[in-house]
């Protein structure tokens, strides 16, 4: 009896299905795997980038980072004096160069007005073939800036030859004030103020010790400028004292009778 009990035990393990071997739950086969694996990664890079993707070419005005809230490469926007040329390819009569008035607007031919100030040259060649729709049957337009307002930076205080200067390139405040002339004897080397607008009411300062960076000869503390920013280099603690001051006020240690 026992050894009967054995056999119908023994049956009923060998009738039982494997888990490998159940309904729908087979494993795909190994070289299936591999081929997916081999397709996914011909899309994708290891680091999620797509590979097949052809690289697109940089243009100017694109998008940059929104996290940073810029262009990558912004385009020159008109600003007030700049002047441009207007040709019309097929109405060479309505040729006309304009200047961008203090008010921001400029004077079209039998067009009148239009705001140009704040525009890209894209932007005002569209805005000038809408203004003359009326009159011209879909003009073809070409706006070309003329006359512009080069970028620059102003230096005052206490360098050789305050002024306004042309900033060609890229420069640092070390530089800027180089091209001024340098230091005078009075000014404070360790207290440089880099004044930099942010918006129209709003701008931003730094103070730089350039006799700290000149000493340590170390430069990558030196800030880049850019257009419009304002260098001013204060005046020294003792170079403060006046030059000539009157005798009377010295006459208490200057009183030959106490001798």
């Amino acid at each position: 009896m026992l050894i009967l009990q054995l056999a119908v035990v023994t049956s009923a393990q060998e009738t039982v299905p494997s888990p490998a071997s159940a309904p729908g739950s087979s494993a795909p086969p190994t070289g299936k795997l591999a081929a997916e694996s081999s397709q996914s990664q011909g899309r994708f890079g290891t680091d999620g980038s797509t590979n097949g993707a052809i690289a697109q070419p940089v243009k100017a005005g694109g998008v940059g980072d929104p996290a940073f809230g810029g262009e990558r490469h912004p385009l020159y926007r008109l600003s007030k004096s700049d002047t441009v040329d207007v040709n019309f390819t097929f109405s060479p009569d309505f040729n006309q160069t304009l200047t961008v008035q203090p008010d921001g607007f400029v004077a079209l031919k039998g067009a009148g007005t239009l705001f140009a100030e704040g525009l890209t040259v894209p932007e005002m060649q569209q805005a000038v073939a809408n203004a003359y729709r009326g009159s011209l049957h879909e003009p073809e337009i070409t706006v070309t800036l003329k006359d512009f307002d080069k970028p620059y930076f102003l230096a005052s205080g206490e360098v050789a030859r305050p002024g306004k200067y042309e900033l060609r390139g890229d420069l640092t405040v070390n530089e800027a004030v180089a091209i001024a002339g340098g230091f005078t004897q009075q000014a404070r080397h360790s207290q440089v103020v880099l004044f930099r607008r942010i918006s129209a009411y709003v701008a931003e300062s730094h103070v730089i010790d350039l006799k700290k960076m000149l000493d340590s000869r170390d430069l990558r503390e030196d800030l880049h400028l850019q257009p419009g920013d304002f260098i001013f280099v204060p005046q020294s603690r003792i170079s403060k004292i006046r030059k000539y001051v009157p005798t009377n006020s010295m006459s208490w240690y200057m009183n030959p009778m106490q001798f």
